[in-house]
């Protein structure tokens, strides 16, 4: 029997995004939020100003968070409480080594009963559970970004293939 976030390459979905201006990154994150349960695992990657904190914002007041979204770099993690979801969004650009990660005690976090989402994944890498779903985020232009959402796990595409219904239902 398999788990929720057994992994298979073969398997693996991915869906490519265009995203113009802070507006529709902010848009496309409340999209996605449609989604999303505890759980669940998100990494977003990308170079420092792509727009992984606003994808994080824009997810965040799609789940209903109203407050102040700040970027967890100096604090590490920020902890949203939406209703009954515990949000743990986490920044690991200061890591130097993956070991920080163990060090900071941050494996009970990762559970059932939560979303996690990591900025800056790769600086714990092979220390993190695997990522649900991973969104690898672009520069292209002054303005624009281009987001490949991968799903690695069956929960992960689960949601790809829920946010693409819903997608289509909008239309």
């Amino acid at each position: 029997m398999h788990s929720p976030h057994h992994t298979d390459s073969a398997a693996r979905h991915h869906v490519m995004r265009n995203l113009d201006e802070e507006n529709a990154t902010l848009a496309f994150g409340a999209e996605i939020a449609a989604v999303l349960h505890p759980g669940l695992i998100i990494f977003l990657s990308g170079n420092l100003g792509a727009g992984k904190t606003t994808l994080a914002r824009g997810i965040l007041r799609g789940l209903g968070y109203q407050g102040k979204v700040k970027s967890p770099t100096y604090n590490l993690v920020e902890l949203y409480k939406i209703s009954r979801l515990y949000f743990y969004h986490f920044d690991f650009y200061r890591f130097n080594d993956p070991t920080e990660w163990e060090e900071a005690g941050f494996r009970e976090y990762f559970n059932e009963e939560s979303i996690c989402l990591v900025e800056w994944p790769e600086k714990a890498s092979g220390l993190l559970p695997t990522a649900d779903l991973q969104f690898l985020i672009q520069i292209t232009g002054t303005d624009h970004r281009r987001v490949e959402i991968q799903a690695h796990t069956e929960a992960g595409r689960q949601c790809l293939k829920h946010w693409q219904t819903l997608r289509i239902l909008r239309q």
